[in-house]
């Protein structure tokens, strides 16, 4: 009914921020943000339902998503982030980590403040205007355990999702998300038992 399915309960509702111009709105347009000029994208634009947006770890095991109306933008990374976490994550790896950072740490400094927002290598290139801060490379160039996180892993994601796009789109949102829902739970078990098998090939 809430379009909303996360494995972490909601905690806190998003706060208001009146001050701030269009706040809690969509990014529907070009990012204006600093110098970045790249398009934001969508998980599913041409699904007739909308669309959704998922967190993932960087194992590939989804945390939980909810349903979007329109483009994905930085609100629904914040909003998510804000309402299910007790504690803001310590790294986030997002495509346009660039803009989500300053978005987030305007409206709570305080409980991002130790956060590293950063883009994973395959989306980098696109970012010709953006500070080398934004860039996981420029971290791992510097850190040796950075060389091992598995930047992709939303993006392994998603793309596992495309799976479902045709039929999704051909259903009512109702059935959409409960038909989201079951496969990402699917796709869940799947991953934690990879992990377990990788995990006992090695002891």
């Amino acid at each position: 009914q809430t379009g909303c399915f996360y494995g972490l309960p909601q905690i806190r509702a998003r706060p208001q921020y009146p001050k701030l111009p269009h706040d809690g709105k969509a990014d529907v347009t070009k990012e204006q943000s600093g110098n970045c000029r790249k398009y934001y994208e969508t998980y599913s634009q041409k699904c007739l339902t909308g669309g959704i947006m998922a967190c993932w770890c960087t194992h590939s095991i989804c945390y939980g998503f909810h349903c979007i109306p329109v483009a994905e933008g930085r609100n629904d990374v914040f909003s998510a982030m804000i309402t299910r976490w007790p504690k803001a994550p310590s790294r986030v790896v997002y495509d346009f980590a660039c803009a989500l950072g300053p978005y987030c740490w305007t409206r709570e400094p305080e409980f991002f403040a130790d956060t590293q927002f950063v883009i994973d290598g395959f989306h980098a290139p696109g970012h010709t205007k953006c500070s080398p801060a934004a860039f996981l490379k420029t971290y791992s160039a510097v850190d040796a355990e950075l060389i091992h996180l598995n930047s992709s892993a939303a993006e392994c994601g998603n793309s596992g999702m495309t799976r479902i796009r045709k039929s999704v789109s051909y259903m009512v949102q109702a059935h959409a998300i409960l038909y989201c829902w079951v496969f990402i739970s699917v796709w869940n078990c799947t991953q934690i038992l990879s992990l377990y098998k990788k995990a006992s090939e090695l002891l």
